[in-house]
């Protein structure tokens, strides 16, 4: 898992069917210190986040493992939206 930060949204009309009605957002990762990172992944969001949002994405196998993912061909799932960090010194 990783936090990210929602910075847009892929649009693809055509697609594989086993995709059609998912949501695509681009995620940059980003530090504890909210800094964005360079590297983005593109993750299916299961709990409409929007842009801007502090973001956990899972990837990998584990990106299958949600209702709306399940056996899906998925790599990365933003699996819930960050309201705050607790990080101590």
């Amino acid at each position: 898992m990783f936090l990210g930060k929602v910075v847009g949204t892929v649009w693809a009309t055509r697609k594989d069917e086993e995709l059609v009605g998912l949501k695509f957002q681009i995620v940059k990762h980003i530090g504890l210190d909210y800094k964005l990172k360079e590297t983005f992944v593109v993750a299916v969001d299961t709990v409409q986040a929007g842009a801007g949002d502090v973001v956990l994405v899972c990837s990998g196998s584990s990106a299958r493992q949600t209702a709306q993912t399940k056996n899906k061909p998925v790599d990365a799932v933003i699996m819930a939206v960050v309201d705050k960090l607790d990080v101590a010194d």
